[in-house]
């Protein structure tokens, strides 16, 4: 990609859109030692799946199990 001189408005705002970035709503920002911002495009997610997704064995036991058809066990519902 081309540079793209950016401008800050009186508020310290830019704006992103003459960057053609994808649309993300959020981003996590990171300030380097020589000034420079590094936008990396972020996702939010609740706590409690966090804490889940930083298990990493349970979560490789779901996959293992979801990989076995014959370990499902179908629910009733009602």
């Amino acid at each position: 990609m081309d540079d793209v001189l950016v401008e800050v408005d009186a508020r310290l705002r830019v704006s992103l859109g003459k960057l053609g970035l994808t649309p993300h709503s959020r981003y996590l920002v990171t300030k380097e030692a020589d000034g420079r911002l590094i936008f990396t495009p972020a996702a939010v997610v609740p706590e409690v799946e966090a804490r889940f997704l930083a298990n990493s064995e349970l979560v490789e036991r779901i996959a293992a199990n979801r990989a076995d058809p014959s370990r499902m066990v179908r629910r009733q519902r009602g």
